[in-house]
This record gives structure tokens, sequence and C-alpha cells, in this order.
């Protein structure tokens, strides 16, 4: 017996009742965007693998660790699948002179690859919806993207999400707090674990991200790389901070705050919630000044964030989110060769009027066929039989509340089914009141 094939693991299938989710969420964001005047562009999921080692950093942990790397074997090329979206972008807005005609607003939504352990909101191919601000110098782009995720939770209905903020400072700001960061680590060597001591020299920063309990009390007396922020930093910081709190807009200062790619600087932030374990990050973001000439381009300043869909969509069901599922609002039942062929034109001519037809294939009986219309869901069943199709005429049977089977005209169905449509919405609204 050949051996059952199954999906790649931490790469999971979306089925119809969780992919219509999706694409409920998918409409919400798309027209929130919108809102703010960001326009979407799509990236290849192939990308060359120097694009990531140069954009994230060579000792992150995604480009040690996780990336997907390949040898294409038609021509030697080093290709990688993307683990994040914002290195794709600015290479996009780079290759294609974006930034020539102005700065840019933009949005993309798609898979990522990490190769991590799989568990609950992650996964080792996710998805994530990333915004690209590319052109823009000011606090005031790094508030937009904040307050632009607050009427998105609001949106969404969510709770429990609250806002962290730090400032990664400019590069020359975090030389200076690094090396005194080095020095501290490095007279607590023997209280650091093997990932500490492995990042000490690499990446110090990712040691104050610790997750390890046993790290806490030493990372709670590090230096404070705030305390090593110059004046313009500062101004910068507190100029988001003065538009968050004219917004209303709650957060706490995380001195602790970094991220794992290397292209970061001054404003970061992230929403975070307890309510999905140890996975709580929801969205993160900040500014990358540096990462347009970083790889080839003209200098230009840039901010941006990312949200795992994955964990929203988990957050947001377990607050009590729930789509209704598009129903039909016909389906047509037939029986014979004739009311088959008059079955099609009956249904492209209800969907021509804008109804949603579902026409009935497989055979069947009357009987079978019927409780099959029922449990579809639609509001009305079109019924063609040897005698309807003899005659150019359909059976009009409603499926739900009161009200007989009626013969009409093919050249009127459509009239007829709006007319019972709109007349059994206004007897539900009816009962309502």
């Amino acid at each position: 017996m050949m051996q059952t094939l199954q999906a790649v693991r931490g790469m999971n299938d979306i089925l119809p009742d969780d992919a219509e989710a999706w694409e409920h969420f998918e409409d919400i964001v798309r027209d929130w965007l919108r809102s703010y005047g960001y326009r979407p562009i799509r990236m290849p999921i192939v990308e060359p693998t120097p694009l990531f080692k140069r954009a994230i950093g060579e000792v992150t942990d995604i480009v040690e660790k996780e990336m997907y790397s390949f040898e294409d074997a038609l021509n030697g090329e080093l290709l990688t699948l993307r683990p994040e979206g914002t290195a794709s972008c600015v290479r996009a807005a780079i290759q294609h002179k974006m930034l020539a005609t102005g700065a840019q607003r933009l949005y993309y939504h798609g898979p990522m690859f990490r190769h991590e352990r799989p568990q609950k909101g992650r996964y080792r191919q996710f998805h994530q919806i990333g915004v690209e601000a590319l052109g823009f110098d000011g606090p005031d782009i790094d508030a937009e993207h904040i307050l632009m995720c607050a009427r998105l939770w609001d949106d969404l209905g969510l709770e429990d999400v609250r806002l962290e903020l730090n400032s990664l400072g400019s590069s020359e700001e975090r030389a200076r707090h690094r090396a005194e960061l080095i020095a501290y680590l490095s007279a607590h060597q023997d209280r650091l674990d093997e990932d500490g001591k492995r990042r000490l020299h690499t990446n110090p920063l990712r040691i104050l991200d610790t997750k390890n309990p046993d790290l806490q009390e030493l990372v709670e007396a590090a230096p404070r790389l705030i305390d090593f922020l110059g004046e313009e930093s500062l101004k910068h910081f507190d100029g988001v901070q003065a538009l968050l709190k004219d917004a209303g807009i709650p957060y706490r200062i995380n001195p602790r705050l970094v991220r794992g790619l290397d292209y970061y600087n001054r404003t970061v932030f992230e929403w975070v919630t307890t309510r999905l374990g140890a996975q709580g990050t929801v969205c993160a973001g900040g500014r990358y000044d540096g990462l347009v000439e970083q790889l080839g381009g003209k200098p230009a300043p840039a901010a941006g964030f990312a949200m795992g869909v994955e964990r929203l969509l988990a957050l947001w069901r377990e607050g009590g989110g729930e789509i209704e599922r598009a129903l039909p609002d016909v389906y047509v039942v037939h029986l014979g060769e004739q009311a088959q062929r008059l079955a099609f034109r009956a249904a492209e001519a209800l969907r021509g009027y804008g109804f949603a037809v579902l026409t009935h294939c497989g055979g069947g009986s009357f009987k079978s066929q019927m409780k099959k219309a029922d449990a579809s869901g639609a509001q009305l069943a079109v019924v063609i039989g040897d005698d309807e199709a003899a005659a150019g005429e359909v059976g009009l049977k409603p499926l739900r509340g009161p009200g007989g089977q009626q013969r009409v005209a093919l050249d009127v169905l459509g009239d007829a089914v709006a007319g019972c449509l709109f007349t059994q919405e206004e007897e539900e609204n009816d009962g309502s009141v």
C-alpha cells in the first residue's frame, strides 16, 4: 500500500472553515490600510540569500539557524525562502526606483518561512501583514504606525493588547552602549547561559531580550541604551510620545525592548498580549533608517511594522470573534437531461443578476437533492424536472419560512427570486423588532 503523504511539519493546510475567517480578516485589513493611504506591493517568495544576510545580519538567529536556503540546481544561485518582508520590500523599491517619485506608503501580506520548533502561534510557514513607509524621517510616521495598530485592534474588537515602546538611538549611540554592555556582561560571564556566551561579542543586545528567568536579575542591572541617547534621538523619541499622548494611546517604555534584526534604529515598538502563552507578541516594528543605503540605494529614512496573522486570528477567536459562513441565495435542483441543460442556463442567468447560486452536480433523486439544498443554507430552491424543461419554466420553492412552490418563466426568474428574497428579509426584520 502506498504511503500517505502529509504536509511538511510546521507548514499547515488552511481548510475552508478557517480560510473563510482568513478572507474576512484580510478584507478588514485591506479596508483599514486603504483608509491610511497605503498601497499594496507583492514581492517574490524566493530571494537571493545575500539580501537577507546583508539586511538582517550574519550573526542573528534567523540567518544562522532559521533560514530555508538552498542552491538552485539549474544555475548554482544561492536562494532563500523569505523569512521576513522588509528586506524584500526595500529591495523592490530600490530596484524599481520607487523613491524617485517621492515617499512611499506600502503594504504586503503573505507567507514567510523560518525553521523553528513548531508550537502554538509559531510555525515554519507563517503569514505576516507588513507595512512599510519609505522616505519619511519624522516621529509623525512612527506615531502613525502605532495609531494604525490601535485602530485595527478596535476594528477587530481585540482586548488585552498593550503597547511597549523604546528607542535604539543611532548607530553611534548603540556602539557606545554596546561597548559598555560587553564590558558589563564579560564581568559576569560565568552567569551567562550558552546562548548568552555565544552572543556576547556578536549580538549582545539580544541577551537583554532573553527569556531565561535565571538571567533576569543580571539583565535588569545591565547598562540601559536609553541612557546613551543623544539630543536628536531623545527629541525624536519625545515627539513620538507626544503624539501618542495626544491620541490617548497608553504605552509602557521598556528599556529592554530590542529587535532581533540588525537594521532597526531609533523608535521600536511591540504590541503584546498575555492571552497567547509564550508567543505573546502580535505586532512589532520601528525605524530602519540605514537599510535602504545598506542594500545599495540612496540614503533614505524608513519605518514599518509586521503582524502575525495566525496569532491575531487566534487572539480574535479567543475573544469570541466569529464570522458568518457565506451561504448561497439559491440552490438549483434538476432531474433529467433537458432539465440539467435548463438548470445551467437558469443558474447563469441568476448569477448575472448578482445572486450566489449553487447548482447541484452528481445526479440523485429529487428527494436527495432537496436535502442537500436545505443543508446548503440557501433561501430558495430552483426546481427543474421534465415538465418544467418542456415548458421552459422553473419551479421556485422557499426553503426557509412559509410559502409554496410557484412556476415562473426563465426570462422573469431574476425578478421572481429578488421578490422572494426581499420579502423574506422584510419578514425577518419585522419579526426582530
